[in-house]
């Protein structure tokens, strides 16, 4: 079987793979058909610039979720100026996790689960895959029926006679109403026809609305000022609380947000990295979609959430309320659609592309790229998503559990790829279950990799769950990493 060994940093790719979404090549010599199809091939053309992965940033940080997120960070008792900092040391963090993370699938060309294998074993992959899965697919229904949901508000104020029809008591199946359900469905469509598109739309798509979305909020940060009058707008949103050395463990608590809210994407960043032309063009793509944008995008937030102070009587975080108050009815039409696209855009990016990739792994004879994604979504309707979603235990235990897996896979897979493996990765191995394969370990499963996850997640749970050590709750990404780090480290020794 041919070796292939990629250098670090390098973008010397095998020329036998195309990484395109259709047809059925024949099976490279020495390839298993239980590990290869064309979407989990290496590529042979990668082709995404910096400009591309700053435009995946924004799509990925501009969304409804995103606002208020950073809006509430504002909102922690803290002066603006250390808010910023904690933004900033956070993003900072993401810039670099992103960077060690994208390394192994933009120099290899291939995705986060075949990049797995590596770690886990050919099979033990799926262990990851399947996480990052179950993840996406919560995420990806409860992004659609937020989204949905702004614009089923949006449709009621210009048409109040459908009014009835959005009360789940008289015209509903399954806890929505009906209106809720033509909006979900609505949404659902148009984002599973840009994905079924393939990765060049899903590319363009991406790269036309993060600018949509930036245009957006600076038409409106620059409309709320007007109507407030800049003197009236006061940028420490929930008041000065701290003082001295108080500061301190909420600012790391805020550095600590940013990070897991970036978690997931942060994760499976091969996904994307994997099309990008040259390393040095993820990085520059990172550093402006993440430290730049982040701080630009953070300011225009604040300013805009603190004029709806003086403008509306009260403070007001969702950026499609804010919208949904202007007098201008083309105003509100082209803020919650500009919205409604942006909320399309994280979504599939963060929560379609991925579960793709991932359960196309598990058998990629039979599940392709499109059919894995399109598992994902079907499966989102059925978790009701709107149920799931205003139940806060039902989703704390659920999302929590599965995101405390997160951490620990990012501290092993770091682990084995820069002090194990020393950025090196043969190939074709990723694609082999013969017993002399690299990634073969025993039965194709590297149980080393997965004793050091497991009581890692165990205790990044436990963080999150037991009420005694709730104060560690927001810190549970950073335990968990830690941990799955130490602990493969010491058993891969």
């Amino acid at each position: 079987m041919a070796q292939f060994s990629a250098a670090p940093g390098s973008s010397a790719i095998p020329p036998y793979a195309d990484g395109g979404a259709s047809g059925d090549p024949s099976l490279p010599a020495g390839y298993s058909e239980r590990l290869y199809n064309e979407d989990l091939a290496p590529l042979r053309h990668q082709t995404w610039g910096a400009y591309n992965i700053f435009a995946f940033w924004m799509s990925d940080v501009h969304s409804v979720g995103g606002y208020v997120f950073a809006g509430s960070l504002f909102a922690l008792g803290l002066t603006s100026w250390q808010v910023l900092i904690a933004l900033l040391v956070g993003i900072a963090i993401v810039n670099v996790l992103c960077n060690m993370i994208a390394k192994p699938s933009q120099a290899n060309g291939v995705p986060y689960p075949v990049a797995c294998r590596a770690t886990f074993g050919v099979l033990g992959a799926n262990i990851p895959a399947v996480i990052r899965g179950l993840i996406a697919v919560a995420w990806y229904g409860i992004q659609t029926y937020l989204a949905s949901s702004a614009l089923v508000i949006v449709v009621l104020k210009f048409v109040p006679q459908l009014l009835p029809y959005a009360d789940v008591h008289h015209h509903g199946f399954m806890g929505l109403s009906t209106l809720g359900w033509s909006g979900f469905m609505l949404l659902w469509v148009l984002q599973a026809l840009v994905f079924w598109h393939g990765m060049e739309t899903i590319k363009k798509f991406i790269d036309f609305a993060g600018p949509a979305v930036y245009v957006v909020m600076f038409i409106l940060a620059g409309y709320m000022v007007y109507r407030a009058g800049w003197r009236n707008i006061g940028i420490n949103l929930g008041g000065v609380k701290y003082h001295g050395m108080q500061v301190l463990p909420v600012m790391i608590t805020a550095t600590s947000l940013v990070v897991s809210y970036f978690s997931g994407p942060m994760l499976n960043f091969g996904d994307f990295s994997r099309y990008g032309k040259s390393f040095r063009s993820v990085q520059s793509g990172n550093f402006w979609g993440l430290p730049v944008n982040f701080l630009a995008f953070s300011l225009v937030t604040v300013i805009t959430t603190a004029a709806t102070l003086p403008v509306f009587g009260e403070l007001i975080t969702d950026p499609v309320e804010t919208v949904g108050r202007i007098d201008y009815p083309t105003a509100v039409i082209l803020g919650a659609l500009t919205f409604t696209i942006a909320t399309i855009g994280i979504n599939i990016v963060a929560n379609f592309v991925s579960p793709a990739f991932d359960f196309s792994n598990v058998a990629p004879r039979l599940i392709s790229w499109r059919a894995g994604g399109m598992l994902a979504a079907v499966a989102s309707i059925f978790i009701t998503p709107w149920n799931l979603f205003n139940n806060p235990a039902v989703i704390h235990y659920t999302l929590d559990v599965l995101g405390s897996f997160i951490g620990p896979l990012y501290g092993v897979l770091i682990v084995d790829y820069y002090l194990v493996k020393r950025q090196k990765i043969v190939l074709d191995d990723l694609y082999s279950v013969a017993p002399t394969g690299s990634y073969w370990y025993r039965n194709g499963v590297n149980y080393r990799a997965v004793a050091a996850l497991l009581p890692a997640a165990v205790i990044a749970v436990l963080c999150v769950m037991v009420p005694s050590l709730d104060g560690m709750a927001n810190f549970s990404w950073f335990i968990g990493a830690g941990l799955g780090a130490l602990f493969y480290r010491m058993l891969a020794r």
